[in-house]
C-alpha cells in the first residue's frame, strides 16, 4: 500500500514538485525565522521522522532550540524548520522514520516532497558553507537562500543540475536500459547530465547514442520533475529511432534492450517521471 496517488494527471502532480505543496507550504528565506514554536523537518539520510497515528501521518511539533535548524518557511501556517541527525543511535521517543526512495511511499505526497526538498537543501547547505573561491565560511543572504562570503563578499546560489531523461520508440518496442544495482529485472530509461554547451534536447540524443549505440531524433518534451538526491532535476523527453544497432556501454550500463510493449520488464516506481513517461507511451501506442 503506498500513500500515493495510482494516477498523475501531469508531470507538474508528481512527488517532490513544489505543486505538491502549494496548498500547505510557503517557501520563506532561513533569514525570515519569526522564533518560537513550530514543526520539524527532521531528516536522517533519506528518513524523514514523523509522528504516525492509526488516523494520520504528521510532521512533529514544538521547540527545536536543543537542535541546529534552518529556517524553511510555513507548513500549514504555522513556522517549519529542517533539522538534520547525525547518522547511528535511536531515534527520537515517539517519530517513526518512512523512507524518501521507498518504491511505494507510504508517506503522503505532501509530506514526501517536502522531505525532498528538505533533503535538497541538506546537500546544498552541506556544499555552501565555505566560500568556493577562497574558501573562507559563508552566511545566509537577507531575504534569500544564496550565500555570501565573509572574507571576498563573492555570492552562491543553490545548484541545481539538469539531467535529460528519455524514451526512444520504435513501432511497437521501446528502448529500455538496466543499471546492476536496480532490483533484479527493473529496467528504466536512458537518462544523463547536461553537459556545456548542449540543449537539453542535444542531451538526450548524445546519452542515447554513448549508452545504447542508437541513433535517435525527434525529440519532444514531455515534462520535468524534481529529484532531490541530492540536486537533480530530470527533464523527460520522448524520441524516436533512427537506425542502429544496440551496443551497451557498459561502464554505465549492465544492459540495454528493445522490449515489445506488450511483453515489459519491471518498470521504474510510479513516483518517477520515467514511470510516467511510459505509462503516457503506452497509452499512446
Amino acid at each position: 500500500m503506498s500513500g500515493l496517488p495510482e494516477y498523475y494527471a501531469s508531470t507538474l502532480d508528481l512527488p517532490f514538485n513544489r505543486a505538491c505543496l502549494d496548498s500547505q507550504f510557503v517557501l520563506e528565506s532561513p533569514t525570515d525565522d519569526p522564533g518560537g514554536m513550530g514543526y520539524g523537518l527532521l531528516l536522517r539520510g533519506n528518513l524523514l521522522l514523523v509522528e504516525k497515528t492509526p488516523e494520520s501521518i504528521k510532521l512533529p511539533y514544538g521547540e527545536w532550540g536543543q537542535h541546529s535548524s534552518i529556517y524553511l518557511g510555513r507548513w500549514q501556517d504555522k513556522p517549519c524548520r529542517l533539522i538534520a541527525l547525525e547518522s547511528g543511535g535511536s531515534f527520537p521517543e515517539g517519530l517513526e522514520p518512512f523512507g524518501l526512495l521507498d518504491d511505494t511511499p507510504l508517506l503522503p505526497i505532501e509530506l514526501l516532497s517536502l522531505g525532498g526538498l528538505g533533503r535538497m537543501i541538506m546537500h546544498w547547505q552541506a556544499r555552501s558553507s565555505f566560500c568556493g573561491y577562497c574558501g573562507q565560511p559563508t552566511d545566509w543572504m537577507s531575504g534569500e537562500w544564496g550565500r555570501k562570503c565573509n572574507s571576498c563578499s563573492a555570492h552562491t546560489f543553490p545548484a541545481i543540475h539538469p539531467c535529460a531523461i528519455v524514451l526512444v520508440r520504435r513501432p511497437g518496442q521501446v528502448l529500455l536500459t538496466r543499471k546492476a544495482e536496480w532490483a533484479p529485472n527493473r529496467y528504466s530509461l536512458v537518462a544523463g547530465f547536461q553537459e556545456f554547451g548542449e540543449s537539453l534536447e542535444e542531451t538526450a540524443i548524445r546519452e542515447i547514442a554513448e549508452e545504447t549505440g542508437i541513433v535517435a531524433n525527434n525529440v519532444r518534451y514531455v515534462g520535468s520533475q524534481c529529484w532531490p538526491f541530492p540536486s537533480q532535476v530530470m527533464v523527460g523527453f520522448v524520441a524516436d529511432y533512427v537506425g542502429g544497432e544496440i551496443e551497451v556501454d557498459t561502464t554505465e550500463l549492465d544492459d540495454a534492450r528493445w522490449f515489445s510493449v506488450d511483453d515489459l520488464p519491471a518498470l521504474p516506481p510510479k513516483r518517477s517521471i520515467a514511470r510516467y513517461i511510459l505509462d503516457t507511451a503506452m497509452e499512446q501506442s
